[in-house]
């Protein structure tokens, strides 16, 4: 499958993965072209859709749990309740598999209270809902900060040595948010690039108490800057989610090297039926059989495989 995308494209995206906030000057002087032509073509390649840098959080920095959840629905319904949790403010990357009939969605709960709510309460009874599996994100393998991208990137090293920012202390510690926070980061979620005065308007922040509190929050490991491209960019059309069963004293061993696969999108350990959970990017079926075939056969801890593809995507991040 070909991309309808130029090679400066797919440059230009991977300069974006290294240094999402990296100005246009310095990606045009790694590439070799101008200023103008940067912008304007990360302009039209925005407005497209295909690509968007975006201000993420990770919940686990201000010590709410991720979840996992599959939810079966009877045939007709699953749509109706995928659209549902796409409502919800804590879900992200709500999809419709195997066949139609299953919802998969990432949660964010922030107490115990949160998750008994949800997974006791609301979604068993929702109308013919049928079954609810829940998987407690334990270790992220390869995922968050970490993009497909990385792996894919079409620049050499020197120009990713030339692009790649200072490395941020990790400071540890609780951090509390408030609601100005809160609206800085709605800001950066819609537009990762946004400007440090236009983030000061939104917040009432002077320029340089913004830029002072977005590396206090990316410090904490709180924000991170990912960016969503277009699979097409790459050739890669099918998404598929993969859930494993492994030895527990080969999971750490086995979750690094899947992750360091170049069809690994996310991999992360959880609990519940299975123990190891992966979202695989290939270009097509035939590709896929190939990857589960050869890589993931190659893996000896691995006991069980379930492939569910992703016939639809209600809700990214």
């Amino acid at each position: 499958m070909e991309s309808d995308y130029s090679e400066l494209d797919l440059r230009l995206v991977h300069a974006l993965q290294i240094d999402p906030r990296a100005a246009f000057s310095t990606i045009a002087e790694v590439l070799g072209v101008s200023d103008r032509t940067i912008a304007r073509r990360y302009t039209r390649l925005r407005a497209a859709g295909a690509v968007r840098v975006l201000g993420a959080v990770d919940p686990t920095a201000l010590g709410a749990t991720q979840w996992f959840l599959r939810v079966r629905c009877a045939p007709g319904a699953s749509v109706p309740v995928a659209e549902a949790l796409a409502r919800r403010p804590d879900t992200s990357w709500v999809s419709l598999t195997s066949g139609g009939t299953e919802i998969t969605c990432t949660v964010r709960t922030e107490n115990e209270a949160d998750s008994e709510t949800l997974l006791l309460a609301k979604l068993p009874r929702t109308p013919r809902v049928e079954g609810v599996t829940a998987h407690s994100v334990l270790h992220v393998f390869y995922g968050g900060p970490d993009n497909l991208i990385a792996k894919l990137g079409a620049l050499d090293e020197a120009a990713i040595e030339r692009l790649r920012p200072p490395p941020l202390p990790n400071r540890g510690g609780p951090v509390r948010l408030d609601d100005v926070d809160r609206k800085l980061l709605a800001a950066l979620a819609a537009d990762g690039r946004a400007g440090f005065e236009h983030l000061a308007s939104v917040t009432g922040w002077s320029p340089t108490t913004v830029r002072r509190r977005m590396t206090e929050l990316r410090e904490h490991g709180v924000l991170y800057l990912d960016l969503d491209v277009d699979g097409m960019m790459f050739s890669l059309a099918t998404r598929t989610l993969l859930w494993l069963s492994v030895a527990p004293s080969a999971l750490q061993q086995t979750g690094e090297a899947l992750a360091a696969h170049p069809e690994i999108a996310f991999a992360a350990a959880t609990t519940g039926p299975t123990n190891l959970c992966a979202s695989v990017v290939c270009a097509d079926q035939r590709e896929l059989y190939r990857y589960l075939t050869t890589q993931v056969a190659a893996l000896p801890a691995i006991t069980h495989i379930e492939t569910a593809p992703v016939i639809r995507t209600v809700k990214q991040a």
